[in-house]
């Protein structure tokens, strides 16, 4: 973007204030310059934006079942969404 240190910070203060805007353009621009995805820069929560991020290397194929899984995931009963939460991330700490 060519920007010195000082005029990117004050211009992305500007964008946290929601003072100025970004065109989608820009947007797609800078996620490319960043090496993520643009959905990465829309993520309202670190956590949103972690699972973006682990998505956004997968391949397409699996990032379909891995959509898939997360939506049975999240039909589960919370008592049995927590049981399987805990079971995977138990089974991952073992591998």
């Amino acid at each position: 973007m060519g920007l010195d240190k000082d005029t990117a910070s004050a211009r992305i203060s500007r964008y946290e204030s929601e003072s100025m805007t970004v065109s989608l353009e820009a947007l797609f621009e800078l996620a490319q310059a960043l090496d993520v995805p643009p959905a990465y820069l829309l993520a309202t929560t670190p956590a949103m934006a972690d699972a973006i991020l682990a998505l956004g290397v997968q391949s397409e194929a699996q990032q379909v079942k891995l959509s898939q899984a997360l939506e049975e995931l999240t039909a589960l009963p919370p008592g049995k969404r927590k049981q399987a939460i805990d079971r995977l991330l138990a089974d991952s700490e073992k591998a």
